[in-house]
């Protein structure tokens, strides 16, 4: 006596029973391209995401960028004293167009200084200058 059972696959990509759920070609077809569509959109989005943090950082950068010329700038400016941290120093342009750092603000002028007032700045630990 032989065993001819029939062999049943476990799963099927088509019903198997007339109680199975319906099955039509087309609407597979419909799902896919819904499927497809979703993903793209999803995929798009995510990109967007990093193309926005992007910018953000290029951005981040150039202002970077910009700091660190301007903290090159008044590091080059004349100056006849020896530079704290933690001071503030004002800058002044002759009319020669040197820029120069004094320890006399604008007020210990009186409101009159020899030269052009161009701003004061403080000299941070980092050997940057804020504008005060």
């Amino acid at each position: 006596m032989s065993n001819d059972r029939a062999i049943v696959p476990k799963s099927s990509t088509y019903p198997l029973s007339r109680l199975s759920a319906g099955f039509e070609p087309v609407n597979q077809l419909q799902t896919l391209q819904e499927a497809e569509k979703m993903l793209g959109v999803v995929a798009h989005g995510k990109l967007q995401v990093i193309a926005d943090q992007i910018r953000y950082l290029q951005e981040q950068a150039k202002k970077i960028i910009i700091e660190a010329e301007i903290n090159m700038e008044l590091h080059q400016a004349s100056c006849a004293f020896e530079k704290r941290v933690g001071h503030i120093y004002h800058l002044y342009k002759r009319g020669s167009g040197e820029i120069y750092f004094s320890m006399l603000s604008l007020e210990d002028w009186n409101g009159n200084p020899p030269h052009e007032f161009l701003g004061s700045y403080k000299l941070e630990p980092d050997m940057s200058w804020d504008n005060s």
